[in-house]
């Protein structure tokens, strides 16, 4: 029987590309422990792990949220002695500013208020001020236990409202209460960590500018255990226009709250989110703390188990994100992400058109040109754009043919260019913008292929804005599994894409591959810059010849203030590096390689060290955005 199984492993090891299918005595042995009177108790825990497995790799199931968090916690969590340690460095603060926490409540368990109430009074920073806000709760229990913590503590304050307002109305009766000068916001079921408020006036008497201080969260199951961690981004405006990111825990200069009216009534259950897209209107003194200070519970109806718990909350986002649009003065339509409540999708109109200009560089590869072209003319809707073919040292004579037929076809709008340099994609990629007549350029790879009509038109969207850098799309492999979806500096040493061969309609960790996100760099297989935004920068840099070129112009254009952005809903097919095979075949393509490396990391360390748009608790060296604990 072993040996029969053996026979018919070793068939389907042979076909077989799977990286985990290259050891057949290996399986054989395994064979024998499953059959074995002990491999057989255990051998639906291995079914049981197989079928997860298959799941996550299908469905996209981030099981990298929770996995090792334990240990994690353990590493990063304060104990005793580091509460004693930020208790003896508060002593040395030189500015102890008051922080408000306002904590409206509506007929809450008691044992979930107790806890959120404990939480604050185990804070080592002591210079706050709690701020209850009772909205008329039915159950008389809730405002003995607002009594007694009120009488036992002079810094917590209560107002007992006399009808029910909804929770925008009570944060504003909890808002009157505060005399702070930072305003903290708590849900009556959720906790502090014992450091949160330590840790933000820390960052206050490092930076006294700031004005909104963000930081990572996590939850509470109804178990008791934390999980589901989010690690957040540093300030990332686009990705806070998808969703409400910052959500806790989040400190707010009382100034600019009272500047724009407090809480609005009739965006319950966005309140957080209106006023937070108000407030970061007003400021850009953003400061991310990367910590988890505060604690979502989870039970039965609460937004953090139940997606549709508060089914009216998330047309409240949708109504803040409208209503934020125009007093940007800008046109677009908001919809719910579908299946995503809370996620939502912008798309502007376009009010600065122009000319598109499309630059392919290639050599040769007549069959690849075709498909990019063909796919180009036969699917875009956008009347306006030229592709501009550069040709690098093309010998073949069905290249020349088809250059030739495209030049009848499309006069117009087709031209080639040659080049008889040595191949630099930098150089490559400026002789095509210095020929390009266009507003917009598009960098498009000759191994690319376009997917659906308005895939100009969604990047003109973003790309029309004064405050965009570069504009990405979602690439894929011809097996429809991820190539690109945003670039990570740092990530496998020097620069990474995120979510490599996920399924294409896998969600990414927190729903990343389904929302625009800022990110530091996308891949110039397929990008959109303005064209005046590519000159101020001064194009590629050429003596990045073959690799990191693209992240370098991406973070170029960072350094000048500019957000780089990845749209999931810009799909093309990508065929990688088909037409030049692996960059480091050669003695001299690797040590140009090494020469790319160190000059990367001489300009770009600062980067490398920190990403802004990932955090710092995420690997380095898997793709997937899952928890950093042993790189």
């Amino acid at each position: 029987m072993i040996k029969e199984l053996k026979e018919k492993y070793d068939h389907v090891i042979k076909s077989s590309s799977h990286m985990w299918a290259n050891d057949s005595w290996s399986f054989y042995r395994f064979m024998i422990f499953v059959t074995s009177y002990k491999g057989q108790k255990r051998i639906w825990t291995f079914i049981w792990k197989v079928i997860r497995y298959i799941f996550r790799k299908i469905f996209g199931i981030q099981h990298v949220r929770t996995e090792g968090y334990d240990l994690w916690m353990k590493a990063n969590f304060p104990d005793e002695a580091k509460l004693n340690i930020y208790r003896k460095e508060i002593g040395e603060f030189n500015h102890k500013p008051k922080i408000s926490i306002l904590l409206p409540v509506y007929n809450t368990n008691i044992g979930f208020l107790n806890a959120a109430i404990e939480s604050v009074l185990e804070q080592v920073y002591q210079n706050w001020e709690l701020c209850i806000s009772d909205d008329h709760s039915p159950d008389e229990m809730v405002k003995n236990v607002i009594k007694n913590y009120v009488n036992s503590d002079s810094r917590i304050k209560a107002v007992y409202r006399h009808e029910n307002g909804h929770i925008s109305a009570s944060s504003n009766s909890a808002l009157e209460l505060a005399t702070g000068e930072f305003i903290a916001l708590l849900d009556h079921d959720d906790c502090l960590s014992p450091d949160a408020l330590f840790h933000v006036a820390k960052a206050l008497n490092e930076n006294r500018h700031l004005d909104l201080i963000y930081s990572d969260e996590d939850k509470i199951d109804e178990s008791g255990k934390h999980i589901d961690p989010h690690f957040k981004p540093d300030w990332c405006p686009d990705n806070f226009l998808s969703r409400n990111y910052l959500g806790h825990l989040v400190v707010i200069r009382k100034t600019y709250i009272d500047t724009i009216g407090g809480f609005r009534e009739g965006f319950e259950g966005s309140q957080d989110y209106d006023l937070l897209l108000r407030v970061t209107e007003h400021t850009k003194n953003i400061h991310h703390i990367p910590m988890v200070l505060y604690h979502w519970r989870m039970h039965a109806e609460s937004t953090a188990v139940n997606e549709v718990a508060k089914p009216y909350a998330f047309l409240s986002g949708v109504r803040a994100l409208e209503e934020a649009l125009k007093r940007r003065n800008i046109s677009g339509t908001v919809t719910l992400i579908d299946n995503l409540p809370g996620f939502y999708s912008i798309r502007y109109n376009i009010i600065h058109p122009g000319k598109v200009s499309i630059i392919v560089p290639t050599k040769n590869k007549q069959d690849l040109c075709e498909v990019v072209l063909n796919s180009i003319f036969k699917l875009t809707d956008y009347p306006d754009f030229e592709v501009i073919l550069i040709d690098n040292n093309s010998d073949d004579p069905l290249f020349f043919e088809f250059v030739k037929s495209y030049e009848q076809k499309e006069p117009h709008r087709f031209k080639c260019i040659r080049d008889t340099g040595g191949f630099n994609f930098s150089r490559l990629m400026n002789l095509g913008a210095s020929a390009a007549t266009g507003k917009y350029l598009i960098l498009l790879n000759n191994d690319t292929e376009v997917t659906h009509s308005d895939w100009i038109s969604a990047m003109v969207e973003q790309c029309q804005f004064k405050t965009t850098g570069v504009v990405g799309a979602k690439l894929l492999y011809p097996n429809n599994t991820i190539q690109h979806a945003g670039v990570v500096i740092g990530l496998g040493g020097i620069a990474g894409h995120t979510f490599v061969g996920y399924e294409k309609d896998a969600p990414g960790y927190f729903y990343f591959l389904k929302c625009i996100n800022n990110y530091s760099a996308v891949t110039a297989a397929c990008v959109m810059v303005r064209k005046e935004a590519f000159e101020e920068v001064g194009g590629f840099e050429e003596q990045l010849a073959v690799e990191f070129n693209d992240v370098d112009f991406c973070l170029k254009l960072k350094d000048r203030g500019y957000n780089n952005i990845y749209l999931p809903h810009v799909v093309l097919y990508h065929y990688e590096s088909i037409s030049r095979g692996h960059p480091h075949k050669t003695k001299k393509s690797y040590q140009q390689h090494l020469n790319d490396v160190a000059f990367f990391k001489n300009r770009w360390q600062k980067y490398i060290d920190h990403d802004p748009c990932y955090s710092p608790h995420l690997s380095m060296i898997f793709t997937d955005f899952r928890l950093r604990i042993k790189d």
